[in-house]
């Protein structure tokens, strides 16, 4: 919130491959820590000092309690009550589109190492991808399921956004993951997301009920009252993404994962599923309007040898405001929505599904 085995609120998502039920990208709560100096004490842990949580897990644990040169050097830490974690980025030159902003790829990626920094802050492991120490006994991982990205202002080459992430339980199976982005210049929200994950046995690849064990681990770091990046009732992070059948208005066929698009586990990276959706966008569009919002359910995972179809849909019907609340449909040109499936080519099997929604650019 998206690969498997990857930290959750950090990036892959659940799936089923080629009719199997498969494991998703494993992820674990808690993510992105750059500990400056004198990071805050985290409540069950003896912190003081950037990167200190971390080291004091990889002590326990007989690993080098000594921070990293990058834990050092990140520009992030926990805040003063040790539940969220903000870090600052500055918009690199290669992670800008053709409108010469931030692309919603850069974005994503960035939520990702927002999320692992914050687990590896709080002393998850870095080798099980943000997995708590009874979750690697167990064979536990963590697995995304849908991922809401929703940026009301790109930031530019140069600007530099400051991402806060924190996470907090969401029901006996699952967690989520929020982030709220601002433009550090001026303190203006651009951005906010939101992620839902579940915990998956490695092994079986059966959804599987968090243990008080692993409650205790994971949710001490975690807001005590629910926080929501998306507070309003009616928000489009909930909206149910339909069935999708043929016929698609709009399709690119033939996808083929590339070797850069496979992660470390061997299997395609939740953000390469991203740029796949917005294949299939017709180029009036990418022409006149700007990604608003996207929303993804992952349901299988994708390995190197697959080949994919993206597959996009015109979506009528009432639009939703920036903040989630209905509002009348704007002019069909301010405003555009679509439909969205990838799937395999060979046999048809459902990889995702999604919904975008595209603003009008501002000439």
């Amino acid at each position: 919130m998206l690969r498997c085995h990857t930290p959750p609120q950090c990036g892959r998502a659940p799936l089923r491959h080629h009719g199997r039920r498969e494991s998703p990208p494993a992820a674990a709560p808690g993510v992105v820590v750059r500990c400056a100096r004198g990071a805050p004490q985290v409540p069950g842990i003896e912190a003081a000092s950037p990167g200190h949580a971390a080291a004091t897990a990889a002590k326990a644990e007989g690993g080098d309690a000594r921070p990293s040169l990058a834990e050092r050097l990140r520009l992030g830490s926990l805040l003063e009550d040790g539940l969220s974690y903000k870090e600052s980025f500055i918009v690199r030159c290669y992670e800008v589109g053709i409108n010469k902003t931030a692309t919603v790829e850069t974005i994503a990626n960035l939520l990702q190492e927002v999320g692992c920094n914050h687990a590896q802050s709080v002393g998850f492991s870095t080798d099980g991808f943000a997995t708590t120490t009874t979750m690697r006994k167990l064979g536990l991982i963590w697995v995304t399921n849908r991922m809401h990205i929703e940026i009301y202002k790109y930031p530019a080459w140069g600007d530099v956004v400051e991402i806060e992430t924190w996470c907090q339980e969401d029901g006996r199976i699952g967690t989520r993951r929020d982030w709220i982005l601002k433009d550090l210049a001026n303190g203006e929200v651009i951005g906010r997301a939101t992620s839902k994950w579940v915990m998956m046995n490695q092994n079986t690849r059966r959804l599987q009920r968090v243990s008080d064990d692993v409650r205790d681990e994971v949710f001490i770091h975690c807001p005590k009252t629910p926080r929501l990046a998306f507070p309003e009732e009616n928000n489009g992070s909930l909206k149910k993404i339909p069935n999708l059948s043929d016929p698609a208005q709009y399709s690119r066929l033939g996808l083929v994962p590339r070797r850069a698009d496979l992660d470390m586990n061997q299997h395609v990276n939740n953000v390469t599923y991203i740029g796949w959706v917005l294949e299939s966008i017709p180029q009036d569009i990418i022409d006149t309007h700007e990604l608003q919002t996207i929303t993804l359910d992952y349901r299988r995972e994708c390995q190197h040898d697959d080949i994919v179809d993206s597959l996009t849909y015109i979506e009528e019907g009432e639009e939703k405001s920036m903040n989630g609340s209905a509002s009348a449909a704007p002019h069909k040109e301010e405003r555009q929505q679509f439909l969205h499936c990838l799937r395999f080519a060979a046999n048809g099997d459902e990889i995702n599904r999604g919904r975008t929604v595209w603003r009008k650019l501002a000439r």
